[in-house]
């Protein structure tokens, strides 16, 4: 399977404080890669040097065979960014939202409205379409940042804890969606700290705490990492035996 996005020696330090600390992954294209660790553990920090949102202190972001730094702007096209935080905007309705960021990307006139409309139907938000986004529930204004970064038909979508805080419903719908994107064509990179989640959709997974990823495998592979028979333990279990740490205390 051919790497798609590849890191070396990523490093992000705030003074003396380290947050990533030389971290080298692959992803393979066609794969849902999950970033799993507590809060502080880096994910976030990650996630936006290789977007290009923050300047890493040390090392690089290949994407698609090319350096990202150098070739940024010819990048960006193919990346697809949902942060932790909403980036959509309250005071516009659900399809101007959707077009601002789509047009972003030199999309315009006809195909502009048809990238709008699937995008908002992708998410199940076509019929509030004309809805201003703060009357949105919270899981409805997830939905609504994903689609803002889908119109411009992204090779690799990177969600960063985009189910924070919202109601099962609203969860288990976003998760459905990252594994139709995915069998659509797209390679995925999903953060979280939920232990169930990543399981559940990711084929591939990091463990990353005190910004190091300690562990990389498939969920069995990892817990042969700590146990001869995979089906006495659990996911939760190899996390607290490779960290000392239980995932949902931290």
């Amino acid at each position: 399977m051919q790497t798609i996005l590849r890191t070396r020696d990523l490093t992000k330090r705030y003074g003396d404080k380290i947050v990533v600390d030389n971290l080298s992954i692959e992803i393979r294209e066609g794969e849902v890669f999950g970033l799993l660790g507590p809060n502080g553990a880096g994910k976030s920090t990650t996630m936006n040097m290789i977007c290009g949102i923050v300047n890493p202190t040390l090392g690089e972001v290949e994407f698609m065979g090319k350096d990202f730094k150098k070739n940024r702007k010819e990048l960006l096209k193919e990346l697809g960014y949902i942060p932790q935080e909403l980036a959509i905007h309250g005071n516009l309705k659900a399809w101007e939202n959707v077009e601002l960021f789509t047009s972003l990307y030199g999309i315009k006139g006809a195909q502009l409205k048809r990238a709008v409309d699937d995008s908002l139907e992708y998410v199940g938000l076509l019929d509030r379409r004309g809805d201003y986004a703060k009357t949105f529930s919270g899981g409805m204004k997830r939905r609504l940042n994903i689609a803002c970064a889908i119109g411009h038909e992204p090779r690799l979508l990177i969600f960063d804890e985009p189910t924070v805080g919202i109601d099962p419903q609203s969860r288990n719908f976003i998760l459905e969606k990252i594994k139709q994107s995915n069998q659509n064509g797209a390679t995925v990179i999903y953060t979280s700290h939920y232990m169930e989640e990543v399981e559940a959709i990711c084929t591939r997974i990091a463990i990353m705490d005190n910004g190091k990823i300690i562990a990389t495998g498939t969920s069995e592979e990892l817990k042969k990492m700590v146990v001869s028979d995979p089906e006495t333990i659990t996911l939760e279990e190899v996390f607290l035996t490779l960290t000392g740490k239980k995932l949902r205390d931290v």
